[in-house]
């Protein structure tokens, strides 16, 4: 990350109410860029937005991505150089439950926003949050990498393929290079954790919450594999993506993955265990009753074009993640400011360049 890049830069964040979008708007902003955020209202209580009041070092917008003419309104005031699109449905289970809302919000959402920018056409770098998901899950013991086959069997993982060919449709037809056409590229993560992220069915909220009412986490598949990292370690490849888009334009304006190293992708028991035990808090796990919706047992991300291309490489093993997520969650049960963590958490990630 280059912090004097993004010095006075005008950045559109979407999902900035979010937990990945709020740890992105405060990267953001402590490097001096001036954020505009465009999102629904936080929809958890507590959430990270809130508790380290995010929004007070920004311009901070309520609605929803499904409405065009107002993501096309915000873009256009905010004029911004540089876009992060975040704003999704972010949970499997729920694209169960509201498989239409997913789709609508993760399929249509990224087209409204790409047409806004086409309107506005000031914008000189979009970088759009997809998932590891969106590739097509064939249960491999090997890693997934950017040319592999998109696809998904769960509307949210389809969502998420679905916006990555709506992006390349943007990218060929109207943003193809030439007459100022803003540059596009995808960033594609593995499963994200870190602290203030306070939503249900997921992983590391679910044990810290069982955690502090001293029961076991129920897991649904506790074999399953996925690509553990901290949330600073995406945001710092989408960063980059955002830094190489601006400067050098279409070259950079394709599908990236960010992931740890393959060692490091853990089935979801192994890090229950790790987090209780660096708690200091043995409440074990039980497999949870009762049908589940399908879910791939193995999905690991190779992420070797982002280390050759963009120079990017993880600076945290797994270990360290677990330790920085539960000091985090520790350290906030016993008073300590939402802000003070993260920003102490971020000078710290930065030291580790």
């Amino acid at each position: 990350m280059n912090s004097s890049f993004w010095q006075g830069k005008r950045v559109l964040v979407t999902g900035h109410t979010g937990f990945k979008g709020a740890w992105l708007c405060l990267l953001l902003q402590a490097m001096g860029a001036q954020v505009h955020g465009f999102a629904l209202a936080p929809h958890t209580r507590p959430n990270l937005f809130t508790a380290a009041r995010v929004g007070r070092n920004m311009r901070s917008e309520e609605g929803d991505v499904r409405d065009l003419e107002a993501v096309s309104r915000t873009v256009q005031e905010a004029r911004p150089e540089v876009v992060f699109h975040l704003a999704a449905q972010a949970l499997v289970r729920e694209s169960y439950r509201d498989p239409t809302g997913t789709l609508s919000t993760n399929v249509m959402g990224t087209a409204n926003l790409l047409e806004a920018v086409r309107r506005q056409g000031e914008t000189r770098a979009v970088v759009i949050v997809t998932s590891d998901k969106c590739y097509e899950n064939r249960e491999w013991y090997w890693s997934y990498r950017e040319k592999s086959a998109l696809g998904g069997r769960d509307p949210y993982s389809v969502s998420k393929a679905c916006a990555e060919l709506v992006v390349r449709a943007y990218r060929e037809s109207f943003f193809s290079g030439g007459d100022g056409a803003p540059a596009i590229a995808t960033v594609r993560a593995g499963n994200v954790v870190g602290g203030g992220d306070w939503s249900a069915d997921r992983l590391v909220p679910d044990t810290v919450r069982a955690l502090q009412a001293g029961r076991p986490v129920e897991l649904r598949f506790p074999g399953a594999t996925r690509p553990w990292q901290h949330v600073l370690e995406p945001l710092s490849g989408y960063l980059l993506v955002g830094e190489r888009l601006h400067g050098e334009g279409h070259d950079w304006a394709e599908a990236w993955n960010f992931a740890p190293p393959e060692e490091d992708a853990k089935p979801v028991g192994w890090l229950v265990d790790h987090l209780q035990r660096a708690w200091g808090r043995q409440t074990g796990w039980v497999p949870q009753k009762g049908p589940r919706p399908h879910e791939h047992i193995f999905l690991k991300l190779d992420s070797s074009k982002a280390r050759a291309r963009l120079g990017w490489s993880p600076r945290l093993r797994i270990d360290e993640t677990v330790a920085w997520v539960v000091d985090w969650y520790r350290q906030h049960t016993e008073g300590a400011d939402a802000f003070d963590l993260c920003d102490g958490q971020i000078q710290r990630y930065g030291a580790l360049a």
